[in-house]
């Protein structure tokens, strides 16, 4: 069939579109072909950006990475790095779309105010915490939405269609959060319970939510938290939070707010919508399709803070032809970060029975688990399956759609992949 492209799409419909007749054959897939010419490429939507970007959404910037691009390096590179914006990219928000460093400028104006239920607030300039001894911390950064998709096998939820790619593994370098905040001597309210952060993002209409963040200060993962000022051995590009990110490793993105402008110790969390509305979990199975966003509470869910156990099946990728014998498999897994991921597990008969991969010395507690196992396979058709379980015996469920909640946040179903044997 000759391809219908979009100018002869409208030629067709304006020809007979008024009788409300038309019936081109193939017309779905033509459309489909013709928007896909048409769409904007990653790079022209974030500059530095590589064109194999997954786009979801072009005004906000979101975008994943391609397994097969993002397990070529261990460390992600940023033109590969997933992104996830509250606010449109471009207008107001134009200054963030560049994988650039933040100018000179930029830098030397920025400021960030430390506060809340103090006695003694304090303001910061980004050459206030160069001059502060810095760390490493080396760990993965993954959208609470990443392998949404999954769940619309189950009912469909708000959001993009993330598959595995909304994550990367990174090293990132600045300041000891709770060595600052106890040197800067400020003199904290006994009430304190939260760290709230805030970025110079804004909400992405007149009056909507701002992405206001508050951590417990009891979370464990706050004491490897940092103020960010690197991301692999070079300033933070302005698109992942340059000049200053909020880094808590082991917790997901949105907790980790780019471009701080403020931190407030306080009593009671964020009343922001993006807390106490979305990027939620409820604490029981709730049903699909039924169950909505508005019937979230601070008394029958939790936000998502640290990451679920998960792990992914890196090669073979889904469709992909491996030869036969000795066929080498190969992923990642990482949790939260407070116990240490002690097995994966494979399955390539479909779960009924499974064996042990080798799992590689990780960079740390909060970076990938490298993971490989090789199996003899005949030719033919096959399914891979893999789930991390840690120290604790958190492990991921078999049945991932168990924990389908409205947002569809903090996927980590077991990994299950086809593939083929020439």
């Amino acid at each position: 069939m000759r391809p219908i492209d979009r100018r002869s799409f409208l030629q067709l419909t304006g020809a007979a579109g008024a009788a409300g007749l038309i019936r081109v054959p193939g017309l779905p897939s033509a459309l489909r072909a013709a928007h896909a010419a048409e769409a904007p490429s990653a790079g022209s939507i974030i500059h530095g950006k590589r064109p194999e970007m997954i786009v979801h959404n072009a005004k906000l910037g979101v975008m994943e990475t391609p397994l097969q691009a993002l397990r070529e390096s261990h460390f992600t590179p940023k033109e590969y790095l997933y992104n996830r914006t509250h606010f449109p990219v471009d207008g107001a928000g134009a200054w963030v779309a560049t994988t650039d460093a933040p100018s000179r400028e930029r830098v030397d104006q920025w400021e960030i105010l430390v506060g809340g239920l103090v006695q003694r607030p304090k303001s910061l300039r980004i050459a206030d915490l160069a001059g502060m001894p810095q760390v490493e911390r080396r760990s993965v950064m993954q959208c609470a939405g990443n392998g949404r998709s999954y769940y619309w096998a189950e009912a469909k939820t708000p959001g993009s269609g993330w598959k595995h790619g909304g994550m990367g593994n990174l090293r990132w370098e600045g300041v000891p959060l709770r060595a600052l905040l106890d040197g800067l001597e400020l003199g904290p309210s006994e009430h304190v319970r939260f760290l709230t952060a805030n970025g110079k993002d804004v909400p992405p209409v007149a009056g909507g939510a701002d992405l206001v963040k508050s951590i417990p200060l009891a979370a464990p993962q706050l004491d490897d938290a940092i103020l960010a000022l690197k991301m692999n051995g070079e300033p933070i590009p302005l698109i992942h939070g340059g000049p200053v990110r909020l880094i808590v490793p082991g917790f997901y993105g949105n907790m980790n707010v780019k471009w701080v402008t403020d931190l407030m110790l306080m009593a009671e969390p964020t009343p922001s919508a993006l807390m106490q509305k979305t990027y939620r979990m409820p604490h029981r199975q709730v049903q699909p399709g039924k169950f909505t966003t508005q019937d979230l509470t601070r008394q029958n869910s939790d936000p998502t803070y640290g990451f679920a156990i998960m792990s992914v099946v890196f090669a073979p990728l889904a469709g992909e032809t491996v030869r036969g014998g000795n066929v080498p498999f190969r992923g990642v897994a990482w949790n939260d970060g407070v116990v240490p991921i002690t097995e994966v597990r494979v399955s390539l008969d479909q779960g009924r029975t499974w064996r042990a991969a080798e799992i590689d010395e990780p960079d740390g507690p909060y970076a990938w688990h490298p993971w490989q196992l090789q199996a003899s396979l005949p030719p033919g058709s096959h399914e891979v399956w893999v789930r991390a379980i840690d120290a604790w015996g958190r492990s991921q469920p078999i049945d991932g759609l168990t924990t389908w909640n409205p947002g569809g946040w903090d996927w980590h179903g077991v990994d299950r992949v086809s593939f083929q044997v020439a």
